[in-house]
């Protein structure tokens, strides 16, 4: 009996809108909450700071900054070890495979980021978010495509998810040299000669995880302590986790990445989404959209992803760089381009990141992020929904 309830949510959880749709819903819900009589009680419970440790050892942090710092260094040690993977032996270890969306990412990056440094020139306090539009939220932009079913060939959604694994990939390295704070030269040693301890355990191909565990936790205070954002913590150690191609029987890597899929999935993901999209909308009107942070996201998720992708893959496919992904015409391509204008995740979290000391700008980080996020939504899912597909 138990069997037989299970199994439309068992179904509902294999499905790759999932993820997206279940992002999309926490989102919705804190925008109700954070805009109905339970606001004061979502902020303070975020405000809230809660100690985890024993008796003086142990860290203090607001319940914001547990999901931020804690749990999506969880969600970064998952998306390295998805890219580590790739690289190794998936669609980004063949290099002729691999520069469409190299190239197209690289585009989809660049040209957002000018957007908004041009809407916010001049201004050293706003133009800190230039980075915030540079992002693709995999799980919503997975998510919608798979929601158009076979209106999208297969070529086309293994190129969305390598742009959006190399897009990760961009993310954590300006993470990482843009937003980290002054250096503790103490903590950066620990952190290195932790890392050091990693490497060792990796060539000696221990295949236990526990002991990458203890090091990886030990890491994480390290690099929380150091200057360097948390998060990066996660990065490190996916990139110590062996995976032997010639090992085909067991990989390491393959094990914890399957093993925490749903925990990141179905439960970091819409709490980082449930705690960072709520916005009071009380007051807000279409003037509040042309402040600087919200319309320099928006032009450069609505206009400068697009624009940046295709126009990167246009050019290299013409000039023999790259080739067109099989059985797709420039109608879906550009669909799929706009359906990178989907930040949203990563783009709140470098939001957090690049005002963490002007939180003013937050609440039009968040309206720019969902607005544009939304547009590139609408206007690829109608795009691909609507043209016929002209080879």
């Amino acid at each position: 009996m138990i069997n037989y309830i299970s199994q439309p949510f068992k179904w509902f959880f294999k499905l790759e809108a999932a993820s997206g749709l279940v992002l999309f819903i926490s989102a919705i819900i804190a925008l109700i909450i954070s805009n109905s009589n339970l606001s004061s009680i979502y902020f303070e419970t975020l405000d809230k700071y809660i100690f985890i440790g024993i008796n003086n050892f142990g860290i203090k942090l607001s319940v914001l900054h547990w999901i931020n710092d804690a749990l999506m260094a969880i969600f970064f040690f998952f998306v390295t070890l998805e890219i580590k993977r790739e690289f190794l032996q998936g669609e980004l270890s063949n290099i002729k495979q691999a520069l469409l969306p190299i190239i197209a990412a690289v585009g989809g990056m660049v040209v957002p980021a000018l957007f908004y440094i041009f809407v916010n020139f001049g201004d050293p306090e706003t133009l800190n978010g230039w980075a915030i539009p540079s992002a693709t939220d995999i799980a919503f932009s997975l998510g919608v495509l798979s929601l158009l079913g076979k209106r999208v060939p297969l070529s086309l959604k293994v190129f969305l998810t390598a742009l959006a694994i190399i897009d990760d990939l961009g993310a954590i390295l300006i993470i990482a040299l843009f937003y980290s704070g002054e250096l503790n030269i103490m903590y950066l040693s620990l952190m290195l000669f932790a890392f050091v301890i990693l490497l060792v355990i990796n060539k000696f191909n221990i295949k236990i995880f526990f002991p990458y565990l203890i090091i990886g936790l030990l890491l994480w205070d390290f690099t929380h302590n150091s200057g360097i954002h948390a998060t990066i913590a996660g990065v490190l150690l996916a990139m110590t986790i062996p995976h032997r191609k010639k090992e085909k029987d067991f990989s390491l890597l393959v094990k914890i990445e399957h093993a925490i899929s749903p925990y990141v999935a179905f439960g970091i993901m819409p709490l980082f989404a449930f705690a960072n999209a709520g916005v009071s909308l009380e007051g807000l009107n279409f003037s509040s959209l042309l402040e600087k942070v919200p319309l320099g996201i928006v032009l450069g998720l609505f206009v400068g992803k697009q624009l940046g992708v295709f126009v990167f893959s246009f050019i290299s496919i013409k000039l023999k760089i790259a080739e067109m992904p099989g059985n797709s015409s420039w109608y879906n391509f550009y669909g799929v381009g706009i359906l990178t204008g989907i930040g949203f995740t990563m783009s709140l979290f470098v939001g957090n990141l690049a005002f963490i000391e002007n939180t003013q700008y937050m609440d039009g980080v968040k309206i720019g992020v969902l607005t544009g996020s939304l547009l590139s939504t609408l206007a690829g899912y109608f795009l691909i929904l609507l043209t016929p597909d002209k080879r």
